[in-house]
């Protein structure tokens, strides 16, 4: 099969495009035809090495954490799924690798994919979907009346979190740029600060939910628009204590997450809310849910472009600009 290999780690290291055996299926696995997939910013820190610790990958790796398309083989454990079903999916960590022809996929992970919408708006949703929900429903446990900020509405995660926190019936902030007010506001938020001419500190006051996506110094405003017991949830780090329990660490580790994120968790402390880190992980189930509500119409997936398999490293390049409103996708059949 053809594939985007990444052989060394580096901010610019561009990926190789490769022929390499299809991949090797598991007991609990469904091999996955690879119509479309989904570019992540994790893509990118990957690639980069930022995850080095965390996330021990062996090179040369096959990037990639979206996948839509079509089963074409089950292993033997396999009960939910059979061939020719159309799926969607975040595969697990270790087992990544949707800038290919093919992915094997474990059957707790998998997802029927909504029935309305292509296969390029499919793959546009597990990561981002599963953050949004694990964020929001399972860590913040979300409820109607609430006050939710969601950083960068215009993003791949803000987009999708924004329409679910409407659904859940929260009052909803988010920041963007003027040129996207019209597109959050679309979404359902509530609330938007325009960051070039708006700080969003000044704005909003007395929220139960942040939903941190930036970087430190936004973190450290946003603790301050929380009410007293409300709760800071960061996908863009520090990593915490809890996570690198959850992950089972080695102690090394443990003990420079805890370093790391030893000011923030010292500073909600002191204005009585909490910190926690999130870092998604894969889930059939939670993606069964999301399918339910794109079918119903309540959430709409937002793409921004869809490259080419061929395009793949213009792909990750556009995403690291920062300029992508919604998701970007390669389409690859």
């Amino acid at each position: 099969m053809k594939a985007f290999v990444l052989d060394r780690y580096g901010k610019k290291a561009a990926l190789r495009l490769a022929e390499l055996p299809t991949p090797e299926l598991r007991d609990d696995e469904a091999l996955v035809q690879i119509h479309a997939a989904g570019v992540n910013l994790l893509d990118s820190k990957i690639r980069s090495g930022e995850f080095k610790l965390i996330l021990p990958y062996q090179l040369p790796l096959v990037l990639g954490h979206d996948v839509a398309g079509v089963i074409t083989k089950v292993g033997p454990g396999v009960r939910q799924f059979k061939v020719g079903d159309e799926v969607y999916a975040r595969p697990d960590d270790f087992r990544i690798g949707t800038f290919a022809e093919f992915v094997p996929v474990k059957e707790a992970s998998l997802a029927l994919k909504p029935k309305n919408i292509t296969m390029e708006e499919a793959a546009s949703l597990p990561l981002v979907a599963l953050t949004a929900w694990q964020a929001l429903v399972e860590k913040a446990k979300l409820r109607k009346g609430q006050k939710v900020f969601i950083q960068a509405g215009s993003g791949g995660v803000g987009t999708f979190a924004i329409q679910l926190a409407k659904h859940l019936g929260a009052t909803v902030a988010t920041t963007t740029s003027t040129a996207n007010v019209a597109l959050v506001k679309g979404l359902g938020a509530d609330v938007i600060a325009d960051y070039k001419t708006q700080d969003f500190e000044e704005v909003l006051h007395d929220y139960d939910v942040v939903l941190n996506s930036q970087d430190g110094k936004t973190l450290e405003k946003s603790l301050r628009v929380l009410k007293a017991g409300g709760k800071l949830i960061s996908i863009s780090g520090p990593p915490d204590p809890d996570f690198a329990r959850e992950i089972k660490a080695p102690w090394f580790v443990k003990l420079v997450v805890r370093l790391l994120s030893a000011g923030v968790r010292r500073r909600a402390l002191a204005r009585q809310v909490s910190f926690s880190f999130l870092f998604m992980r894969a889930n059939g189930s939670q993606l069964r849910e999301v399918t339910r509500l794109v079918e119903a119409g309540v959430i709409r997936p937002v793409v921004d472009r869809v490259f080419s398999f061929d395009s793949t490293n213009d792909a990750l390049a556009y995403v690291e600009s920062g300029r992508a409103k919604g998701k970007v996708v390669i389409k690859v059949r």
